[in-house]
Protein backbone atom coordinates (compact mmCIF):
# COMPACT_ATOMS: atom_id res chain seq x y z
CA UNK A 1 0.00 0.00 0.00
CA UNK A 2 1.46 3.39 -0.97
CA UNK A 3 2.08 5.92 1.86
CA UNK A 4 -0.57 8.40 0.72
CA UNK A 5 -3.28 5.72 0.61
CA UNK A 6 -2.27 4.54 4.07
CA UNK A 7 -2.32 8.14 5.32
CA UNK A 8 -5.77 8.70 3.85
CA UNK A 9 -7.10 5.64 5.67
CA UNK A 10 -5.44 6.66 8.93
CA UNK A 11 -6.65 10.24 8.62
CA UNK A 12 -10.21 9.18 7.93
CA UNK A 13 -10.14 6.80 10.88
CA UNK A 14 -8.86 9.58 13.13
CA UNK A 15 -11.45 12.07 11.94
CA UNK A 16 -14.28 9.62 12.45
CA UNK A 17 -13.25 8.38 15.87
CA UNK A 18 -12.64 9.87 19.27
CA UNK A 19 -9.19 11.43 19.75
CA UNK A 20 -8.12 11.87 23.34
CA UNK A 21 -6.89 15.27 24.60
CA UNK A 22 -3.15 15.84 24.28
CA UNK A 23 -0.51 18.55 24.26
CA UNK A 24 2.26 18.82 21.66
CA UNK A 25 5.57 20.63 22.09
CA UNK A 26 7.92 21.68 19.30
CA UNK A 27 11.52 21.78 20.52
CA UNK A 28 15.10 22.34 19.50
CA UNK A 29 16.74 18.93 19.99
CA UNK A 30 15.90 15.40 18.83
CA UNK A 31 13.23 14.04 18.56
CA UNK A 32 12.13 17.68 17.92
CA UNK A 33 8.44 17.00 18.61
CA UNK A 34 6.99 15.52 21.81
CA UNK A 35 3.32 14.78 22.48
CA UNK A 36 1.79 13.85 25.84
CA UNK A 37 -1.73 12.76 26.77
CA UNK A 38 -3.42 15.56 28.71
CA UNK A 39 -6.02 15.44 31.45
CA UNK A 40 -7.41 18.54 33.13
CA UNK A 41 -6.78 18.31 36.86
CA UNK A 42 -3.99 15.75 36.38
CA UNK A 43 -1.79 17.15 33.63
CA UNK A 44 0.80 15.26 31.60
CA UNK A 45 0.53 11.58 30.84
CA UNK A 46 3.28 9.29 29.52
CA UNK A 47 4.85 10.64 26.35
CA UNK A 48 3.76 9.08 23.07
CA UNK A 49 6.36 7.22 21.02
CA UNK A 50 8.34 9.39 18.63
CA UNK A 51 7.35 9.44 14.95
CA UNK A 52 9.21 6.88 12.85
CA UNK A 53 10.42 9.69 10.58
CA UNK A 54 11.77 12.50 12.73
CA UNK A 55 11.54 16.14 11.69
CA UNK A 56 14.47 18.54 12.20
CA UNK A 57 14.75 21.54 14.53
CA UNK A 58 11.04 22.29 14.99
CA UNK A 59 9.85 25.86 15.49
CA UNK A 60 6.05 25.44 15.60
CA UNK A 61 3.32 22.81 15.83
CA UNK A 62 -0.40 22.69 15.00
CA UNK A 63 -3.19 20.10 15.09
CA UNK A 64 -5.80 19.99 12.36
CA UNK A 65 -9.24 21.08 13.64
CA UNK A 66 -10.45 17.45 13.81
CA UNK A 67 -7.24 16.28 15.50
CA UNK A 68 -6.58 13.73 12.76
CA UNK A 69 -3.29 15.34 11.71
CA UNK A 70 -0.36 17.11 13.34
CA UNK A 71 1.91 19.51 11.44
CA UNK A 72 5.34 20.82 12.41
CA UNK A 73 7.72 23.21 10.66
CA UNK A 74 11.47 23.31 10.97
CA UNK A 75 14.76 24.91 10.14
CA UNK A 76 15.90 22.58 7.35
CA UNK A 77 14.45 21.03 4.20
CA UNK A 78 11.72 19.88 3.68
CA UNK A 79 10.71 22.54 6.29
CA UNK A 80 7.21 21.13 6.86
CA UNK A 81 6.18 17.68 8.12
CA UNK A 82 2.65 16.39 8.60
CA UNK A 83 1.69 13.11 10.30
CA UNK A 84 -1.66 11.40 10.82
CA UNK A 85 -2.58 11.61 14.50
CA UNK A 86 -4.79 9.37 16.62
CA UNK A 87 -5.09 8.34 20.25
CA UNK A 88 -2.39 5.77 19.40
CA UNK A 89 0.04 8.51 18.40
CA UNK A 90 1.87 9.31 15.18
CA UNK A 91 1.10 7.65 11.87
CA UNK A 92 3.39 7.43 8.85
CA UNK A 93 4.52 10.85 7.64
CA UNK A 94 2.70 12.21 4.61
CA UNK A 95 4.71 12.73 1.44
CA UNK A 96 6.40 16.12 1.19
CA UNK A 97 4.66 18.80 -0.86
CA UNK A 98 5.82 18.93 -4.47
CA UNK A 99 6.83 22.56 -3.94
CA UNK A 100 8.52 23.06 -0.57
CA UNK A 101 8.36 26.24 1.49
CA UNK A 102 11.14 28.56 0.34
CA UNK A 103 13.26 28.40 3.49
CA UNK A 104 13.55 27.86 7.21
CA UNK A 105 10.00 27.83 8.56
CA UNK A 106 8.76 29.53 11.72
CA UNK A 107 4.97 29.15 11.92
CA UNK A 108 2.18 26.81 10.83
CA UNK A 109 -1.63 26.80 10.98
CA UNK A 110 -4.50 24.77 9.54
CA UNK A 111 -7.51 26.72 8.30
CA UNK A 112 -10.65 26.36 10.48
CA UNK A 113 -12.22 23.90 8.02
CA UNK A 114 -9.00 21.88 7.83
CA UNK A 115 -8.85 22.30 4.04
CA UNK A 116 -5.68 24.42 3.92
CA UNK A 117 -2.29 24.51 5.64
CA UNK A 118 -0.28 27.74 5.93
CA UNK A 119 3.46 27.96 6.61
CA UNK A 120 5.36 31.14 7.49
CA UNK A 121 9.06 31.12 6.58
CA UNK A 122 12.22 33.21 6.18
CA UNK A 123 12.65 33.41 2.41
CA UNK A 124 10.33 35.16 -0.09
CA UNK A 125 7.39 34.81 -0.49
CA UNK A 126 7.58 34.19 3.34
CA UNK A 127 4.07 32.71 3.42
CA UNK A 128 3.08 29.52 1.61
CA UNK A 129 -0.34 27.85 1.66
CA UNK A 130 -1.29 24.39 0.44
CA UNK A 131 -4.65 22.67 0.00
CA UNK A 132 -4.91 19.88 2.56
CA UNK A 133 -6.93 16.66 2.50
CA UNK A 134 -6.73 13.07 3.72
CA UNK A 135 -4.43 12.47 0.74
CA UNK A 136 -1.97 15.07 2.01
CA UNK A 137 -0.64 18.19 0.33
CA UNK A 138 -2.23 19.62 -2.78
CA UNK A 139 -0.55 21.95 -5.27
CA UNK A 140 0.71 25.14 -3.62
CA UNK A 141 -1.53 28.16 -4.01
CA UNK A 142 -0.24 31.11 -6.00
CA UNK A 143 1.81 33.46 -3.84
CA UNK A 144 0.16 36.70 -2.73
CA UNK A 145 0.59 39.56 -5.22
CA UNK A 146 1.73 41.83 -2.38
CA UNK A 147 4.65 40.02 -0.78
CA UNK A 148 5.48 40.08 2.91
CA UNK A 149 8.17 42.50 4.01
CA UNK A 150 9.98 40.05 6.31
CA UNK A 151 10.07 36.55 7.84
CA UNK A 152 6.64 35.08 8.52
CA UNK A 153 7.10 34.61 12.26
CA UNK A 154 3.46 33.93 13.07
CA UNK A 155 0.38 32.98 11.06
CA UNK A 156 -3.32 32.79 11.99
CA UNK A 157 -6.62 32.24 10.19
CA UNK A 158 -9.74 34.17 11.10
CA UNK A 159 -12.39 31.93 12.72
CA UNK A 160 -14.49 31.91 9.54
CA UNK A 161 -11.46 31.20 7.34
CA UNK A 162 -12.09 34.36 5.30
CA UNK A 163 -8.78 36.02 6.24
CA UNK A 164 -5.20 35.01 6.92
CA UNK A 165 -2.87 37.14 9.05
CA UNK A 166 0.92 37.06 9.22
CA UNK A 167 3.21 38.59 11.84
CA UNK A 168 6.53 39.47 10.24
CA UNK A 169 9.91 41.06 10.88
CA UNK A 170 9.78 44.20 8.76
CA UNK A 171 7.36 47.16 8.79
CA UNK A 172 4.33 47.16 8.74
CA UNK A 173 4.98 44.09 10.98
CA UNK A 174 1.49 42.67 10.37
CA UNK A 175 -0.19 41.82 7.06
CA UNK A 176 -3.67 40.40 6.50
CA UNK A 177 -5.07 39.00 3.25
CA UNK A 178 -8.62 38.01 2.36
CA UNK A 179 -8.80 34.30 1.58
CA UNK A 180 -11.07 32.51 -0.87
CA UNK A 181 -9.40 29.60 -2.64
CA UNK A 182 -6.27 31.72 -2.58
CA UNK A 183 -4.89 35.07 -1.53
CA UNK A 184 -6.87 38.22 -2.20
CA UNK A 185 -5.59 41.79 -2.29
CA UNK A 186 -3.87 42.72 0.96
CA UNK A 187 -5.92 44.79 3.40
CA UNK A 188 -4.69 48.32 4.04
CA UNK A 189 -2.14 48.54 6.85
CA UNK A 190 -3.43 49.73 10.21
CA UNK A 191 -3.30 53.51 10.60
CA UNK A 192 -1.23 53.10 13.77
CA UNK A 193 1.46 50.49 13.17
CA UNK A 194 2.89 48.16 15.81
CA UNK A 195 6.12 49.41 17.36
CA UNK A 196 8.50 46.73 16.09
CA UNK A 197 9.01 43.31 14.49
CA UNK A 198 6.00 41.00 14.62
CA UNK A 199 6.40 37.65 16.39
CA UNK A 200 2.90 36.22 16.83
CA UNK A 201 -0.66 36.95 15.81
CA UNK A 202 -4.14 35.80 16.83
CA UNK A 203 -7.78 36.50 16.00
CA UNK A 204 -10.36 36.53 18.78
CA UNK A 205 -12.74 33.53 18.65
CA UNK A 206 -15.58 35.72 17.34
CA UNK A 207 -13.32 37.29 14.70
CA UNK A 208 -13.94 40.87 15.86
CA UNK A 209 -10.40 41.56 17.16
CA UNK A 210 -6.84 40.83 16.13
CA UNK A 211 -3.77 40.94 18.40
CA UNK A 212 -0.07 41.07 17.57
CA UNK A 213 2.86 40.20 19.82
CA UNK A 214 6.06 41.97 18.85
CA UNK A 215 9.43 43.41 19.80
CA UNK A 216 10.15 46.71 21.45
CA UNK A 217 9.97 49.90 19.42
CA UNK A 218 10.58 53.44 20.62
CA UNK A 219 7.61 53.23 22.98
CA UNK A 220 8.29 50.85 25.92
CA UNK A 221 4.64 49.82 26.12
CA UNK A 222 4.49 48.51 22.56
CA UNK A 223 5.26 44.79 22.95
CA UNK A 224 1.61 44.00 22.20
CA UNK A 225 -0.82 45.76 19.85
CA UNK A 226 -4.47 44.92 19.19
CA UNK A 227 -7.14 46.23 16.84
CA UNK A 228 -10.81 45.75 16.10
CA UNK A 229 -11.22 43.57 12.97
CA UNK A 230 -13.98 43.42 10.38
CA UNK A 231 -14.49 42.75 6.68
CA UNK A 232 -13.23 46.31 6.16
CA UNK A 233 -9.92 45.49 7.82
CA UNK A 234 -8.23 47.10 10.80
CA UNK A 235 -10.07 49.46 13.13
CA UNK A 236 -8.53 52.04 15.43
CA UNK A 237 -5.83 50.55 17.66
CA UNK A 238 -6.91 49.67 21.20
CA UNK A 239 -5.03 51.36 24.02
CA UNK A 240 -2.08 49.54 25.59
CA UNK A 241 -2.02 48.19 29.11
CA UNK A 242 -0.16 50.77 31.21
CA UNK A 243 3.57 50.25 31.76
CA UNK A 244 3.42 52.71 34.66
CA UNK A 245 1.35 50.25 36.68
CA UNK A 246 3.29 47.16 35.65
CA UNK A 247 0.40 46.04 33.48
CA UNK A 248 2.10 45.95 30.08
CA UNK A 249 4.08 43.00 28.71
CA UNK A 250 7.53 42.94 30.32
CA UNK A 251 9.42 42.10 27.13
CA UNK A 252 9.10 40.84 23.57
CA UNK A 253 5.80 38.96 23.18
CA UNK A 254 6.82 35.72 21.50
CA UNK A 255 3.37 34.09 21.54
CA UNK A 256 -0.14 35.50 21.83
CA UNK A 257 -3.46 33.64 22.16
CA UNK A 258 -7.07 34.36 23.03
CA UNK A 259 -8.84 31.93 25.32
CA UNK A 260 -11.46 29.76 23.55
CA UNK A 261 -14.29 31.77 25.14
CA UNK A 262 -12.67 35.07 24.10
CA UNK A 263 -12.64 36.40 27.66
CA UNK A 264 -8.86 36.42 28.12
CA UNK A 265 -5.70 37.27 26.15
CA UNK A 266 -2.42 35.51 27.00
CA UNK A 267 1.14 36.41 26.07
CA UNK A 268 4.44 34.55 26.46
CA UNK A 269 7.42 36.86 26.92
CA UNK A 270 11.21 36.88 27.03
CA UNK A 271 11.32 38.72 30.39
CA UNK A 272 10.00 37.89 33.85
CA UNK A 273 7.26 36.95 34.73
CA UNK A 274 7.44 35.30 31.26
CA UNK A 275 3.66 34.91 30.98
CA UNK A 276 0.83 37.39 31.43
CA UNK A 277 -2.90 37.06 30.88
CA UNK A 278 -5.34 39.97 30.66
CA UNK A 279 -9.13 39.92 30.83
CA UNK A 280 -10.45 40.81 27.36
CA UNK A 281 -11.37 43.39 26.31
CA UNK A 282 -8.84 45.52 28.15
CA UNK A 283 -10.47 47.97 30.55
CA UNK A 284 -9.08 50.86 32.56
CA UNK A 285 -5.30 50.59 32.60
CA UNK A 286 -5.46 46.99 31.47
CA UNK A 287 -4.59 45.19 34.72
CA UNK A 288 -3.54 41.55 34.09
CA UNK A 289 -4.35 38.62 36.30
CA UNK A 290 -1.91 38.05 39.18
CA UNK A 291 1.22 36.11 38.23
CA UNK A 292 1.19 32.34 38.76
CA UNK A 293 2.47 31.17 42.14
CA UNK A 294 5.30 29.31 40.38
CA UNK A 295 6.69 31.29 37.46
CA UNK A 296 8.01 29.66 34.32
CA UNK A 297 11.74 29.00 34.63
CA UNK A 298 12.93 31.45 32.00
CA UNK A 299 12.41 33.08 28.58
CA UNK A 300 9.15 31.72 27.09
CA UNK A 301 8.63 31.22 23.36
CA UNK A 302 4.95 30.28 22.97
CA UNK A 303 1.68 29.99 24.86
CA UNK A 304 -1.52 27.99 24.36
CA UNK A 305 -4.87 27.40 26.04
CA UNK A 306 -6.38 23.93 26.09
CA UNK A 307 -9.34 23.43 23.78
CA UNK A 308 -11.83 23.79 26.63
CA UNK A 309 -10.00 26.78 28.13
CA UNK A 310 -9.45 24.98 31.44
CA UNK A 311 -5.63 24.94 31.21
CA UNK A 312 -2.78 27.11 29.90
CA UNK A 313 0.81 26.22 29.01
CA UNK A 314 4.01 28.02 28.03
CA UNK A 315 7.26 26.61 26.63
CA UNK A 316 10.70 27.83 27.67
CA UNK A 317 14.18 28.62 26.51
CA UNK A 318 16.86 25.92 26.80
CA UNK A 319 18.30 26.31 30.26
CA UNK A 320 18.63 23.34 32.57
CA UNK A 321 15.50 21.77 33.99
CA UNK A 322 11.98 21.56 32.63
CA UNK A 323 11.02 23.44 29.46
CA UNK A 324 7.24 23.56 29.72
CA UNK A 325 5.02 24.98 32.46
CA UNK A 326 1.28 24.28 32.57
CA UNK A 327 -1.39 25.57 34.93
CA UNK A 328 -5.11 25.18 35.50
CA UNK A 329 -6.87 28.29 34.20
CA UNK A 330 -9.94 29.89 35.76
CA UNK A 331 -11.29 32.74 33.67
CA UNK A 332 -12.18 35.57 36.01
CA UNK A 333 -9.75 34.50 38.72
CA UNK A 334 -6.56 33.29 37.03
CA UNK A 335 -3.99 30.54 37.54
CA UNK A 336 -4.26 27.42 39.64
CA UNK A 337 -1.30 25.54 41.09
CA UNK A 338 1.27 24.58 38.45
CA UNK A 339 0.97 21.01 37.17
CA UNK A 340 3.83 18.60 37.86
CA UNK A 341 6.43 18.55 35.10
CA UNK A 342 6.18 15.68 32.61
CA UNK A 343 8.16 12.61 33.69
CA UNK A 344 9.86 12.58 30.30
CA UNK A 345 11.50 15.98 29.96
CA UNK A 346 12.08 17.85 26.72
CA UNK A 347 15.67 17.51 25.45
CA UNK A 348 15.90 21.14 24.27
CA UNK A 349 14.22 24.51 24.40
CA UNK A 350 10.49 24.51 23.76
CA UNK A 351 9.69 26.53 20.65
CA UNK A 352 5.95 25.96 20.22
CA UNK A 353 2.98 24.39 22.02
CA UNK A 354 -0.49 23.27 20.95
CA UNK A 355 -3.33 21.43 22.69
CA UNK A 356 -5.92 19.20 21.12
CA UNK A 357 -8.99 18.02 22.92
CA UNK A 358 -12.75 18.04 22.55
CA UNK A 359 -14.05 21.43 23.61
CA UNK A 360 -16.43 21.40 26.55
Amino acid sequence: MDPNTLNAIQGAAGAGGSIDPCVAIAHYDSPYISVYPWETGTGFGTKFANPSTLPNIVKAVAFSPDGANIAVVGAYSPYVYVYPWSSDGFGTKYSDPSTLPAGSSMSVAFSPDGANLAVGHQTAPRITVYPWSSSGFGTKYTDPSSALAGTGQGVAWSPDGADIAVAHYTSPFITVYPWSSGFGTKYADPSSLPGSYGMSVAFSPDGTDIALGHGNGTNPTCYMTSYPWSSSGFGTKYMYPSINYGYAPAGTVTGIKFSPDGNDLAASMDSTPFIRVWPWPLTGYGAPYSNPGTLPANHCLDVAFSSDGADIAVVHYNLSGHRISAYPWYSGSGYGTKYANPSSQLPGQGNGVAFFGPAS
